[in-house]
């Protein structure tokens, strides 16, 4: 299985996972036409996507969702309450594209692809992360969440390989230009995981998973360097058993796209 971050961020976010035969989105935050154009120079293939997931319903995951589902013709997943501000947000109940309901007890079948979804702590109606299970390999995306509950983690301790937040340095964002409201829904557990919070989450993590994708980065309040280092810190003896990579943008990163193979 291969995830390719096509984008990250609160400009947009957007993760692309292929077998060899499927593929999924995970998110649609850019524009169709920009999703696509990066699909196509990061060497996927919209023809294989079998469904676009949302994880919830802020325009940073879903400002191309709508339109890029009736471009692939394919259904969009999400928990009910996401799907409901899809619906409200849209203004209609009548829908051209299919909505397929994720519970957090059921699993999902698309294409090569078992997929579960398990509810994280966000300011949104009912946010959830992704587990993609394909035979005996899977990946979890949990991104946009404030806290790491203790189910969440163990949750994730199934998982292969990770895509997991890592928004902000506490330091930069305290001496920051955000207002202090702002900061505050940003620290809150509802807000966004910092930088020592996914060191520590991969930390007790460093014995069941290989791979880690940090993703979500704040352009304002972090940088990749702080953010990999206090990854790499938080591992301490692991460090050569973990492979971290980042999750970027094709304007901010040479190296762009973030890529994991499972």
């Amino acid at each position: 299985m291969d995830c390719i971050a096509l984008a990250s961020g609160s400009s947009g976010n957007c993760l692309y996972i292929e077998s060899d035969d499927s593929a999924l989105l995970i998110d649609a935050g850019l524009s169709k036409r920009e999703i696509l154009a990066r699909l196509n120079t990061a060497g996927g293939n919209a023809d294989r996507v079998q469904a676009i997931l949302v994880t919830h319903e802020h325009i940073d995951h879903m400002r191309g969702v709508y339109a890029l589902a009736r471009s692939l013709k394919v259904p969009v997943c999400a928990t009910g309450g996401t799907l409901h501000e899809f619906i409200r947000c849209r203004g209609s109940t009548i829908m051209p594209v299919e909505l397929v309901r994720c519970r957090f007890d059921e699993r999902l079948e698309i294409g090569d692809f078992s997929i579960e979804a398990y509810p994280t702590s966000h300011d949104a109606k009912e946010p959830c992360a992704f587990r993609i299970e394909e035979g005996s390999i899977s990946v979890c995306c949990c991104t946009d969440t404030g806290t790491i509950s203790p189910g969440l983690q163990e949750w994730l301790a199934r998982c292969d390989a990770l895509v997991l937040e890592s928004n902000h340095c506490p330091e930069m964002l305290r001496t920051g230009p955000y207002p202090e409201m702002l900061k505050r829904r940003i620290r809150s557990k509802r807000g966004h995981l910092s930088n020592p919070d996914a060191a520590a989450c991969i930390r007790t993590l460093s014995q069941q998973i290989h791979t880690v994708m940090l993703s979500h980065l704040s352009e304002v309040n972090n940088t990749p360097e702080k953010a990999m280092k206090t990854a790499q810190e938080g591992i301490g003896l692991f460090m050569d058993e973990i492979d971290i990579t980042l999750a970027s943008n094709p304007d901010k990163d040479q190296h762009w796209p973030g890529r994991i193979r499972v």
